[in-house]
């Protein structure tokens, strides 16, 4: 028996299995894939400038164990916190906020 298989791109499966954009299921799977986007950021940035997540962790002022689950997305760390790991890695950092159905009128 030759079955014919069907080929539907990766949207309608995340759609399909997630959720659609704006509920709150598929709200939360992208702020998890941004997190392992910043988590990787961090790690990479590490490793080029040939550092340890120790010496990394002593020049934020935190421990190896926190700058592991930044890279690993482990945890919600505070924003200070990631902009200090940045700071340390003499990385450039550009943030966008973008508003989603909002209008804003300046006086």
């Amino acid at each position: 028996m030759n079955k014919k298989l069907k080929t539907i791109s990766l949207d309608t499966m995340i759609d399909k299995h997630i959720g659609k954009i704006g509920t709150p299921k598929r709200d939360s799977f992208e702020n998890e894939l941004r997190l392992d986007l910043l988590g990787e950021a961090i790690k990479q940035a590490r490793l080029e400038r040939k550092l340890t997540q120790e010496e990394l962790g002593q020049l934020v002022g935190v421990k190896k164990a926190q700058i592991s689950k930044l890279e690993n997305s482990l945890t919600d760390a505070r924003f200070e916190t990631i902009i200090k790991v940045f700071r340390a890695l003499n990385a450039k950092i550009n943030f966008n906020v973008e508003l989603l159905n909002q209008t804003m009128k300046l006086a």
